[in-house]
């Protein structure tokens, strides 16, 4: 059986600011179109058995340039809907919610079409795309291409923890990470990685 291998787009100018960002979708910035590009190595030469991506333009751009071809577009791989929160930060959030925190409290509703999700409405989101991914993975790896909350609650889901574990782990712009499993059971490899250099 093989693995499921998580990329995490490259940097954007909101991902450097801390701004939410789900929506509104932000080209890669200089370096983040590097953080992708140095991917290039640890994919080259390989074949996958499936290649998806969030629809949104600085996942795809991710893949382009770390040289995952053939991948297609999944809409529930779409970053979590920020609602009103959306462009806005923790710290700017704070100033309003001093207890606010994005796990247990997910979002109040934005704009007309953007009603915010909680970490359960990604959570479903996320186990339909561990569905599709593992009628993939007897044959071999699946790579995901993605954004941080997303795949932190991807990453509970595959453990079989509730959404809202996600918290637990932490993800950078333009790294990897290998989902696996241990005598049958779900568990993390690699995690947070980036080529060395």
């Amino acid at each position: 059986m093989g693995d499921l291998l998580l990329v995490r787009h490259g940097e954007t100018e909101w991902s450097l600011s801390g701004q939410h960002t789900s929506w509104t979708d932000l080209p890669l910035t200089p370096r983040g179109e590097e953080q992708a590009k140095s991917l290039v190595p640890l994919f080259a030469g390989r074949h996958f058995a499936l290649v998806l991506t969030s629809p949104l333009g600085r996942a795809i751009r991710t893949a382009e340039l770390a040289g995952l071809s053939g991948a297609v577009s999944d809409p529930d791989m779409h970053e979590w809907d920020y609602g009103a929160y959306e462009g806005v930060t923790t710290v700017d959030i704070h100033r309003g919610r001093p207890d606010w925190y994005l796990w247990n409290d997910g979002v109040p509703p934005g704009p007309d079409g953007q009603p915010g999700e909680s970490p359960e409405d990604v959570g479903e989101r996320a186990d339909r795309v561990l569905g599709r991914a593992e009628k993939s993975l007897g044959d071999g790896d699946v790579v995901l291409v993605a954004h941080g909350h997303f795949l932190r609650v991807l990453t509970a889901r595959w453990l079989g923890l509730p959404a809202a574990d996600g918290r637990l782990f932490q993800l950078g712009t333009g790294t990897v990470s290998r989902l696996s499993t241990e005598h049958g059971r779900p568990v993390i490899t690699e995690w947070n990685s980036r080529p060395p250099g």
